[in-house]
């Protein structure tokens, strides 16, 4: 039986690579998956997903204004689809992430979302939200803080390295801008 899953964390906890190694999987077993990225994130070009270690592959790429459902109805209509994969899925909408639900439930077919749960003031993404509230499975993956500790939280910082508390919710950028924190760093450089 298909499930959604939502694999959730802060930054650099290895989403990316861990969607990778999950489609991976099943093109070994000879199971074709679709691997969706948000349009607005094209970091390490357009159309792709790739990690931190080095590992891509091609995308379809996903606007807040799809429709998912009937783009993955269309895909199994070619051509069985045994896996949906998402990167990014903290950009999805309410509606999309309904959507997702409805691949799962209608389509049977298992949709792996994989992203951020909180912006940068340590609010809910939409996506995120509903991911967390609708899939079957919540999967944490962890990272760590300077001090060790697990890393919950994402700061987004300025070209000096300072903590900003404000600003759109949706910047893009990666090392360069934003850093993965325990609850107590974040709450001394942004507050809660």
């Amino acid at each position: 039986m298909a499930q959604l899953y939502f694999y959730y964390s802060a930054m650099n906890a290895g989403k990316s690579t861990s969607l990778l190694q999950s489609a991976y999987n099943y093109q070994e077993r000879g199971m074709n998956s679709v691997i969706f990225t948000a349009s607005i994130d094209d970091r390490y070009g357009i159309g792709k997903v790739s990690s931190r270690i080095g590992l891509s592959q091609p995308a379809d790429l996903f606007s807040n204004k799809c429709d998912l459902f009937e783009i993955i109805e269309s895909k199994v209509a070619v051509k069985p689809i045994h896996c949906i994969l998402f990167d990014e899925s903290q950009f999805l909408t309410k509606n999309q992430v309904k959507q997702l639900c409805r691949v799962v439930d209608e389509l049977n077919i298992p949709v792996l979302c994989y992203g951020l749960r909180t912006d940068f003031l340590g609010e809910p993404f939409e996506g995120s939200l509903y991911l967390l509230s609708w899939a079957d499975k919540l999967i944490e993956l962890k990272t760590i803080c300077h001090c060790g500790r697990k890393a919950n939280m994402v700061v987004r910082t300025d070209q000096h390295g300072n903590a900003l508390n404000s600003g759109s919710q949706v910047e893009i950028g990666g090392n360069e801008r934003y850093v993965s924190m325990c609850r107590k760093h974040f709450q001394q450089q942004v507050g809660l």
